[in-house]
């Protein structure tokens, strides 16, 4: 049975769009008075992005790591309608439906790696996690780190498990090193890589796995024609993650060799 449950809210106003890259996220409030940054499956990479924000989102809050309450965010046809810029408004109409949504951390500034210094545990579990989720967006160009009430929150995880754009030798996919480790942002400082991995390895299980991959509403799975079913669909996610997981090995030595020749 799935232990893990997403609180859903209705969205009841646009607020401003933060113009970042191609997929026009949006600062929005809900029925529940909060703020929130809003993704939405209607923008360029569609499901697929929203599938690894909660992936990436949920086992980093398992793992510890600071991450905005994520929420399943309903937009309701009539919305937006009355929208007066166009690309605006049909992202909004491709958008109706369940959406996914991240609790707006509201003075929140972006981490500067030349400002901020992180202490090398924090540091090596947010590589060894961004190695696990194949997150090449976590560079000096684009951090996707938050410094709030002088904590490091981590921030949109849409990047991560880029194999599933294609499906491609997805097998194979799982068990390779994630060479792109050498631009993380971190990596200077994730000094206790292989303790790390010790703990998250045990931590993180293939139970625990399946409750984040179950959390993905149906809907977020159509249209994929490398699989006969969406139960197939699924479970080639948990088996991903379970693979990469039981051969995490793999990845910390390129972590590794990939810290040694940065230093």
């Amino acid at each position: 049975m799935n232990d893990l449950q997403l609180r859903t809210v209705n969205v009841t106003r646009y607020v401003t769009p933060l113009r970042e890259g191609g997929s026009l996220p949006a600062i929005a409030e809900a029925d529940d008075h909060f703020l929130y940054v809003l993704k939405f499956r209607g923008a360029g990479q569609g499901p697929r992005a929203l599938i690894a924000e909660l992936i990436g989102g949920e086992i980093a809050r398992y793992l510890g790591l600071r991450v905005p309450e994520l929420v399943f965010a309903n937009l309701d046809e009539a919305f937006g309608r009355t929208e007066p810029d166009e690309e605006i408004q049909d992202l909004l109409k491709a958008s109706v439906g369940l959406n996914l949504a991240l609790h707006y951390l509201s003075g929140a500034i972006t981490f500067d790696p030349t400002v901020t210094r992180v202490d090398a545990k924090l540091a090596s579990q947010i590589v060894w996690l961004d190695c696990f989720l194949t997150n090449m967006d976590r560079t000096c160009r684009n951090t996707n780190m938050l410094l709030w009430h002088k904590e490091l929150w981590l921030i949109d995880h849409g990047a991560a498990l880029y194999f599933h754009h294609s499906w491609q030798n997805w097998e194979e996919q799982a068990i390779k090193p994630f060479f792109l480790v050498k631009d993380h942002v971190l990596l200077p400082w994730a000094s206790e890589l292989e303790s790390v991995n010790k703990e998250f390895s045990e931590l993180l299980n293939p139970e625990k796995i399946a409750s984040v991959i179950n959390l993905i509403p149906d809907d977020w799975l159509e249209g994929e024609t490398s699989f006969d079913s969406k139960i197939a669909h699924r479970e080639a996610y948990k088996n991903f993650l379970t693979n990469r997981l039981a051969h995490s090995d793999i990845f910390l030595k390129e972590a590794q060799h990939a810290r040694e020749i940065f230093i």
